[in-house]
């Protein structure tokens, strides 16, 4: 039985669920993340996963890709459309686009095995401090005819009162350009405003953000009004009223 007194420190650890079909990763990543500063549960499939996540409530995923059945990408991307979770994806698949595929789904980060367990703790780490935390209140930023609340990382219609939630590195990307609006910033400079590492958020994975959010602006890909490409020096944020 748990030591009452001990009940409110577990309560407090970030609640991290790990998926993976191969039982010796699942149990080593589990072990590992129990011992600097988590409380792991585990679950061999996204099924199992699915059933855990409508009785408990986690503040992350550390998920595998490749696993029977319903894969990774696919529950990333249901996780995407459904929650708030931010997800880190583990993955053989070695090819660039292979890893944008699970950006893409709304995964917010991945890990290539074979990994490091130090290394899935600081990039767990860094998620959870870019995750908002639920008594955290901030400014919401006006862009057009959206309202940008970066600690909710959601975008308002205000027109519609309707809202879309961005994945948690669309958000971090956001932020980044509101905070220097019309100034033209290369993708470098993007790269270190967000604080992930350069193998996270290189040019490509930058680019690939930059189309998620113009989409979800409702931007015209040809002619963006508000996120607009500087060619050869990187992006410019213009958020002014929609008039």
């Amino acid at each position: 039985m748990l030591d009452p007194e001990t009940v409110p420190r577990y309560a407090d650890l970030p609640h991290i669920l790990v998926v993976d079909d191969d039982d010796r990763i699942r149990d080593l990543v589990s072990r590992y993340l129990n011992e600097h500063g988590f409380l792991a549960f585990t679950a061999a499939n996204a099924l199992e996963a699915r059933t855990l996540l409508k009785d408990c409530v986690f503040d992350a995923l550390v998920l595998d890709v490749m696993m029977p059945g319903e894969d990774g990408v696919s529950l990333a991307g249901h996780l995407h459309r459904t929650s708030n979770i931010p997800v880190l994806l583990l993955t053989a698949l070695g090819e660039v686009e292979d890893k944008i595929k699970g950006l893409e789904a709304g995964a917010d980060d991945y890990l290539p095995k074979p990994f490091d367990p130090r290394e899935l703790v600081l990039r767990l780490q860094a998620i959870l401090r870019r995750t908002p935390k639920a008594e955290e209140k901030g400014t919401k930023m006006r862009i057009g005819p959206w309202l940008f609340d970066p600690v909710l990382g959601e975008l308002e219609d205000t027109q519609t009162s309707d809202t879309l939630r961005l994945t948690d590195v669309e958000a971090t990307l956001l932020k980044a350009l509101c905070t220097r609006p019309g100034e033209i910033l290369s993708r470098d400079a993007l790269a270190e405003m967000t604080g992930m590492e350069e193998d996270q958020m290189n040019a490509r994975t930058i680019d690939v953000q930059i189309t998620r959010l113009r989409r979800k602006l409702g931007e015209d890909s040809k002619a963006p009004r508000f996120l607009q490409t500087v060619r050869g020096k990187g992006y410019v944020l213009h958020a002014g009223s929609d008039a």
